[in-house]
């Protein structure tokens, strides 16, 4: 059964008494040579353990499961589950869990695991976010490998000038690289946008400051990103523009900078800086 034909997915759908729901993001790909690009992308082994989100009716699932010891499939939507049940009959290393991934914390998996999917828009912040902040049983994947929004994709791997505080969330954490741009008509029904196959892989490494402390700062310096720094710090910690300048100098950051222009290694310096600055603020001292 060809899961790329737009012609065996309708007639799947049909069968099953449903069709693409759109609050759900749900655009079933009809190009095999993208499905390549995502298994080769993955280089997924017989070793590996593959958490799959939206399997949707199982284009990916069936590709996955031939490479991997095990595909785990999240799916909400009862009707694609019924699908599943049909497409991936015989495939014995494919476990169908029905849900939200949004409570990804409550499945249980191994220790070293990856995800791959093709997920809706509307989760791809949320997704991030949650393996990379809060990971179940506090295990990071080994790698995420998702299609996304172009836009987005376009986001997460931005450099300075350009940063934005999803870049700085998941580039603090992981690497992240464009893998390939995949055209809107890739898919039925095709989204109003393109889509990028996105790889984010985690660093090995544990942050050096706790993350509380370190978003404290990027979020105040992204309160507003088209002004200054030095007017954001100001207004979100209270404290005089002249005082937050020395400040900001010492780190080799100019005051009227703006947040996107900073690396992440610029973020971490002023998280860490912060801390000492407020322990001596009461005394009107900036710290050297």
């Amino acid at each position: 059964m060809n899961l790329t034909s737009k012609e065996t997915i309708q007639a799947l759908l049909q069968r099953g008494r449903t069709k693409p729901n759109k609050t759900m993001g749900q655009n079933f790909l009809i190009d095999a040579r993208v499905l390549e690009k995502i298994i080769q992308a993955a280089a997924i082994s017989k070793e590996d353990t593959v958490l799959e989100v939206g399997p949707g009716i199982g284009t990916l699932t069936q590709a996955l499961a031939q490479q991997a010891k095990q595909v785990i499939a999240i799916e909400k939507d009862p009707a694609m589950i019924a699908i599943l049940k049909q497409t991936l009959a015989g495939i014995q290393n494919v476990q169908i869990i029905p849900g939200d991934v949004r409570q990804v914390s409550h499945y249980p998996l191994p220790k070293n695991y990856s995800v791959v999917a093709n997920i809706p828009y509307y989760l791809t912040s949320h997704l991030i976010r949650s393996f990379l902040e809060e990971p179940p049983n506090g295990q990071a994947p080994k790698e995420i490998l998702l299609m996304v929004q172009k836009e987005v994709a376009q986001r997460i791997c931005a450099k300075p000038p350009k940063m934005s505080l999803l870049a700085v969330s998941v580039q603090w954490y992981a690497k992240a690289s464009i893998v390939a741009i995949i055209p809107r008509g890739s898919f039925w029904p095709a989204p109003a946008v393109d889509s990028a196959i996105i790889k984010i892989t985690p660093l090995q490494q544990t942050p050096s400051l706790p993350p509380n402390q370190f978003f404290r700062v990027v979020k105040a310096g992204f309160s507003h990103p088209r002004k200054q720094l030095a007017n954001n710090f100001s207004q979100a910690f209270q404290e005089n523009k002249e005082t937050i300048g020395q400040w900001l100098q010492q780190q080799d950051i100019q005051p009227n900078q703006r947040a996107q222009t900073l690396s992440v290694a610029q973020w971490e310096a002023l998280a860490k800086s912060y801390s000492q600055l407020e322990r001596h603020l009461h005394q009107g001292i900036v710290v050297q």
